[in-house]
């Protein structure tokens, strides 16, 4: 059986880099998604590309309201099986440069968008009678990085409402899933200088960075029915780099 064939699943951040990955593998597996981002053109251009099995809505995430909106819409294509928590924004500030407004920019995308989300598709994977909800951290959720004091905060928060979540929705019928995502090859990694990329790609066993398409993998199978006895776990995607 094709799992994703005629469900629909709702990806935050779906516009470009990971998001983007995820959304053209759900289509390509028959499934239908809807895009949300404040990418507005891009998330347009994407889904029109993606043909009739994708739908784009305009997403801020830490607006309740467009959260509702983009929940509407993903019903209106059918029964809703899934969220994918994916828009995050980084900032790198060390501890003692890290502005009120920097801190709260990433906490208002990073965890309070994530939040949200979780909150409003539960009703719907409620009617559908099981859901499962991906949100991505990063290997900043489970150790130090460096430079990075608010985006780490905000990623450590991930993988503990992660598990918060999962043991609340559990008797709901809906798991909850991290992933971490060490150096992904993406608009968000490719602000790095050559040297900062070169130096990074040393420290990493496998000497390379990981691929968009290589995550979206890990968020069908958290999706998929294969593991509907998996929730609360925390899936590190890296390269080796956090060993």
């Amino acid at each position: 059986m094709n799992d994703f064939q005629g469900r629909v699943f709702l990806i935050s951040g779906g516009a470009r880099g990971l998001g983007e990955a995820q959304a053209r593998r759900l289509a390509a597996s028959g499934a239908r998604v809807v895009i949300g981002d404040v990418l507005v053109a891009e998330g347009r251009r994407l889904a029109a590309e993606l043909g009739d099995n994708c739908s784009f809505q305009p997403l801020e995430v830490g607006d309740p309201a467009q959260w509702q909106a983009a929940v509407a819409l993903a019903c209106s294509q059918g029964a809703l099986y899934g969220l994918v928590n994916n828009a995050g924004i980084f900032e790198p500030e060390p501890l003692m440069r890290t502005t009120v407004e920097n801190f709260e920019r990433q906490v208002r995308v990073n965890q309070l968008g994530t939040m949200l989300g979780m909150q409003a598709v539960v009703p719907a994977l409620e009617r559908t009678g099981q859901g499962s909800i991906v949100n991505i951290s990063s290997t900043a959720g489970l150790r130090a990085a460096p430079g990075a004091f608010a985006y780490s905060a905000t990623k450590w928060a991930v993988r503990g409402m992660t598990k918060a979540a999962a043991i609340d929705l559990a008797p709901r019928h809906i798991r909850v899933n991290s992933i971490h995502p060490g150096p992904i090859d993406t608009e968000m990694m490719r602000g790095r200088s050559a040297d900062e990329t070169r130096s990074r790609t040393e420290r990493i066993p496998m000497k390379r960075y990981g691929t968009a398409d290589e995550i979206a993998g890990l968020v069908m199978y958290l999706l998929a029915d294969d593991s509907r006895y998996m929730t609360g776990a925390e899936l590190t995607m890296d390269g080796g780099l956090s060993l």
